[in-house]
């Protein structure tokens, strides 16, 4: 089809493997040519049955193959798929935002390529909002996360400090800083946090807030902004993904909601 962009995906996991069936099914103007995963077998079960089977490729040949790259697996393996689909100048689409905060060199990458890096809106609710907002003066953005504590185990932050949250049974505040230092201590939870400081005052002077929370069963987020134009008061509850508690089932829906965007005649949001 005359027009269309290619679609690589890096990860078939909760993220990945929903998305890569979306784009199998069919989306006007956008065609799944090839997919990355770290465990093979899994990642063949799983296009198995798909109408156009892409390709299976090792993750820095993903960007070969496509003119958009989508990253969906941890974030230990962000920069290998970053880095070869910018060096390639292709339209780079993360899901795990929390790790290209300290790796901004990838932006000035970028710059010199002419790729470009789309960030999808993921769990965060008013984006455009913040955005909008930021084209003048704004004095704070803050973000407080709750999550189940299910949804925080593993998280390096945790480790580091000896933090059990698995054992708690009321809410725990276990991390207060800025975005940026919250990015590197919880790289699998913090996308939301991570995307707001991108759309508005940078990582630094965006505060987060995580808590370990045994009465919720959705990851919340609850935001808040104080600027010139407006006062703007956000809060999201995300049903988590079975397959992987730290994220949410909107975030494949919401990087298909981008990536259609990339193609639409009538584009909607700024």
């Amino acid at each position: 089809m005359a027009g269309e962009l290619r679609v690589a995906i890096g990860g078939l996991g909760a993220i990945g493997a929903h998305l890569a069936r979306a784009l199998d099914a069919g989306v006007q103007g956008l065609r799944l040519t090839a997919v990355a995963a770290r465990d093979q077998e899994k990642a063949r079960r799983t296009i198995a049955g798909f109408r156009s089977a892409p390709a299976l490729v090792a993750l820095p040949e993903l960007a070969e193959a496509a003119d958009v790259v989508v990253e969906a697996a941890p974030a230990a393996v962000f920069e290998s798929i970053a880095e070869s689909a910018i060096a390639r100048g292709r339209i780079f689409v993360p899901s795990s935002v929390g790790a290209l905060l300290p790796r901004m060199h990838l932006v000035d990458r970028a710059r010199e390529t002419g790729a470009r890096i789309v960030v999808p809106t993921g769990a965060l609710l008013g984006l455009d909002a913040v955005r909008a907002a930021a084209e003048g003066d704004v004095s704070s953005v803050t973000i407080e996360t709750r999550k189940p504590p299910r949804g925080l185990e593993g998280a390096p932050y945790l480790i580091e400090n000896g933090i059990d949250v698995l054992g708690i049974t009321t809410p725990r505040l276990v991390f207060k800083g800025n975005a940026f230092d919250a990015a590197r201590g919880f790289p699998a939870n913090v996308n939301v946090a991570a995307a707001l400081a991108l759309a508005g005052i940078g990582p630094e002077r965006t505060m987060v807030e995580i808590w370990g929370d045994p009465t919720v069963t959705r990851n919340t987020h609850t935001i808040r902004v104080e600027a010139a134009a407006a006062r703007l008061t956000m809060t999201i509850e995300n049903v988590p993904s079975e397959e992987n508690p730290r994220t949410g089932k909107i975030t494949p829906l919401s990087i298909l909601a981008c990536l259609r965007g990339l193609t639409s005649t009538l584009k909607v949001g700024s």
